[in-house]
């Protein structure tokens, strides 16, 4: 399972802290409370904040909903509560509880449409369709890229969607469309793995974004992490300071005028990063809602610009980002595979009619 991923099922426990007693109560000591998360401080901890060091291990969950955790009485070192001032010491045991289980439940097979590129018996590539969740998780329990591939997967008797050594080896956003690996064999998630950690894959994607980058290719390197205003929103901070480093190499494809189509490769795999990149660099992705693309950022004040940009937003209405190639050695045979898919419609009704406007 991938580190970010993992991440994210953090995060996911964590948005459910809202419910357990975090509006001001204290949590009854005399009910039974069970271990959520731990983590052991290793013998070089320095003194430092039990606030600051849970923020550094789960960098998705913001620091003021760790010190709401702490003051319901969430947080506890060596077994005992404390506050969110409390210094953690080499070998510490910090824990999250709350007044229930983790959540638990089972992969529900569901008839969701694939778009299968590829498949043998070692793996599958699937060309996801924008706004298809990919893995249950808090909110989205069914209707998810999983929940299909239970289904493709029904009649096979070695696939058991429910086993964390089968399945995805990585994950685009919901609004985000293109190229994801299955691996259908432990030894080859194993190997799949191996090749995105080591950041040996070839993944490019192709974005449409405000403005004209200048210069038009660059590499854009600032670590990620989650936003200390926004925790839905992640950030670029100082190389050291916070978050995860992270690569991205841009080439404009298109100049049209007050937009650009954009090739982006990864050379790192963070939450959420050709977005925060772009923007990072004042180029948001067009239509992206959570990092502002949503907003007519280029071009004029007139009423005619407004309607055409909001009916560009209408025919693409997503972050305009897809993942159009993924290359890797196949985890059996050596082989290089490497797969191409088409920019979806959507994207490329929206490219075509700014390439109309950019000829008036």
């Amino acid at each position: 399972m991938s580190e970010d991923f993992l991440e994210d099922e953090l995060d996911d426990e964590l948005d459910q802290l809202d419910t357990t007693g975090l509006n001001g109560e204290t949590v009854d000591t005399e009910r039974e409370m069970f271990e959520h998360f731990r983590f052991v401080a290793d013998k070089g901890q320095t003194l430092l904040r039990v606030d600051k060091f849970l923020v550094d291990h789960m960098q998705k969950a913001s620091r003021n909903r760790i010190q709401q955790a702490a003051e319901a009485g969430c947080i506890l070192v060596n077994g005992k509560a404390v506050k969110s001032n409390y210094r953690v010491k080499p070998f510490d045991v910090v824990s999250i509880v709350m007044d229930r289980p983790r959540y638990e439940f089972e992969i529900i097979a569901e008839n969701i449409p694939l778009d299968i590129v590829y498949e043998d018996d070692y793996l599958l590539v699937v060309n996801k369709p924008p706004g298809l969740v990919v893995h249950p998780g808090h909110g989205n329990y069914t209707g998810t890229l999983v929940n299909a591939l239970a289904w493709h997967f029904k009649d096979t008797p070695n696939y058991d969607v429910n086993d964390p050594r089968l399945g995805l080896v990585h994950r685009i956003d919901k609004d985000t469309s293109g190229l994801l690996v299955v691996a259908k064999t432990p030894d080859a998630k194993t190997h799949l793995g191996r090749q995105f950690f080591n950041k040996t894959t070839k993944r490019e994607y192709v974005a449409v974004v405000w403005g004209v980058p200048e210069p038009q290719a660059g590499r854009i390197e600032g670590n990620i992490g989650r936003s200390l205003r926004d925790r839905l929103q992640m950030a670029v901070f100082p190389a050291g300071d916070y978050g995860k480093h992270a690569v991205t190499h841009y080439s404009v494809i298109e100049s049209l005028g007050y937009v650009s189509v954009v090739k982006c490769v990864l050379e790192t795999g963070r939450t959420h990063q050709i977005r925060v990149h772009m923007k990072h660099i004042g180029h948001p992705l067009l239509n992206d809602s959570r990092y502002g693309g949503d907003q007519i950022l280029r071009g004029t004040t007139s009423a005619s610009y407004r309607q055409f940009v909001n009916n560009c937003f209408q025919l693409c209405p997503r972050q305009a980002l897809h993942a159009r190639t993924l290359g890797f050695v196949h985890p059996a045979t050596g082989e290089e595979m490497f797969f191409e898919t088409d920019v979806p419609a959507d994207m490329t009704s929206m490219i075509e009619k700014w390439r109309n406007y950019n000829r008036l």
